[in-house]
């Protein structure tokens, strides 16, 4: 007979920025075998841009836990302190234990990114850099809501693989807000929402969610990305 259990089942995994510590401390559990503790609420925890404080709580309490780590890198960042958080998170340099996403914002991430990645590249350092083009390109409508325009969302993600083609480093992935509801929440996409469009269906209570249109409509150039990635160094035409 036939196996089919790979079609019928999926792997799971949960992730969340490990923000309030009082949650997070009740949820840690010591492994019985090796000793090693691990933070239970999820299998990936990441520091924010906004408590990346190398003597702060967040980076000492994640920094004792065995979970894979992320690290928001915003555009306060700077090649000193990026390289002394590294050797915090993850001082044994092992592959998978430490995730960076970058969120520097469309007009920014060419000038301010390449010279971490390429610091940490050259201190040959195995950390996987991913992009997170939603948080550095929030703003506030005339009517009040938080929003982002699709083509800025778009515009950092193209920039992000143009530039780790161009260094020779490796794009290790996405970490985007999306819904497959209809809300109106970003603007601009193949659902060609403007600002007077935002409040038929704004349901986040956080931030703007991508829609399933826009979702799909950015699935798409990202694996036109992908496969021009492949493309020789000198083919910069995304």
């Amino acid at each position: 007979m036939h196996d089919d259990s790979a079609l019928q089942s999926v792997d799971f995994y949960t992730s969340h920025e490990a923000l309030i510590l009082p949650y997070e401390q009740a949820l840690t559990r010591q492994d019985s075998l090796t000793g090693d503790w691990y933070d239970c609420s999820a299998h990936l925890l990441w520091i924010g841009d906004r408590t990346r404080q190398l003597d702060g709580a967040h980076v000492n309490f994640l920094r004792g836990v065995s979970n894979p780590l992320g690290l928001k890198v915003g555009p306060t960042m700077d090649v000193d302190e990026l390289r002394r958080l590294v050797d915090v998170l993850n001082p044994d340099n092992l592959p998978g234990r430490l995730t960076l996403i970058a969120r520097m914002g469309h007009e920014r991430i060419s000038e301010l990114l390449p010279p971490l990645v390429e610091a940490l590249r050259d201190d040959g350092r195995r950390e996987l850099w991913i992009c997170d083009p939603m948080h550095g390109n929030t703003f506030v409508a005339s009517g009040g809501q938080k929003t982002r325009r699709f083509d800025d969302v778009l515009s950092e993600t193209s920039q992000f693989f143009l530039l780790h083609q161009a260094l020779g480093t490796w794009p290790g992935g996405l970490h985007v807000e999306l819904t497959g509801d209809d809300v109106t929440e970003c603007l601009g996409g193949g659902s060609r929402l403007d600002e007077a469009d935002l409040h038929f269906n704004y349901t986040s209570i956080c931030d703007p969610r991508l829609n399933a249109t826009q979702s799909l409509d950015l699935a798409f150039h990202v694996a036109e990305y992908l496969q021009r990635y492949s493309s020789p160094i000198g083919d910069k035409s995304l």
